[in-house]
C-alpha cells in the first residue's frame, strides 16, 4: 500500500513541478494573450495555476514524505 501512495505522490510532484515551470516560461504560456482574451477574468488564470502547479507539487511531496 505504501508503494502505491508514494508512486502517486511522485507522479503528482512531477506534474506539479512541470506545470509550475511551464507557467513561468514566456513562450509556453503567453500571459499577454491570455490577458487580452480573458479581460477582467484574467485573475482566474492564477487560481487555476495555483491549484494545478504548486498545490499538486505540495500534495505529492506530502505523500512522498508520509509513505516512503
Amino acid at each position: 500500500m505504501h508503494t502505491i501512495f508514494s508512486s502517486i505522490g511522485l507522479v503528482l510532484a512531477i506534474v506539479g513541478l512541470a506545470i509550475s515551470v511551464a507557467f513561468w516560461i514566456p513562450r509556453l504560456c503567453n500571459r499577454t494573450r491570455l490577458r487580452e482574451m480573458l479581460g477582467s477574468r484574467y485573475p482566474v488564470v492564477y487560481v487555476v495555476y495555483i491549484a494545478n502547479g504548486p498545490l499538486l507539487l505540495l500534495l505529492g511531496a506530502i505523500l512522498l514524505i508520509t509513505f516512503r
